[in-house]
């Protein structure tokens, strides 16, 4: 594993962060419940925590209809 750099530390956690607010208010617009413990689990966890709140989603719209 190589060191990470200031630089490129800072470039994830500002691009986690956007996405985990970009999560937030999407759940906050489209009424999903625990927006805040979705836009927390993609930010820590973008990889897994991005996927699993769009498959989560998905449900969502397909139960309303």
């Amino acid at each position: 594993m190589g060191s990470l750099s200031t630089g490129q530390f800072l470039f994830a956690f500002l691009a986690a962060a956007g996405v985990g607010t970009g999560v937030f208010f999407h759940a906050e617009r489209n009424k999903i419940q625990h927006p805040s413990a979705w836009a927390s689990f993609v930010f820590l966890f973008l990889i897994v925590g991005l996927p699993a709140y769009v498959l989560h989603v998905r449900r969502v719209r397909l139960r309303r209809r």
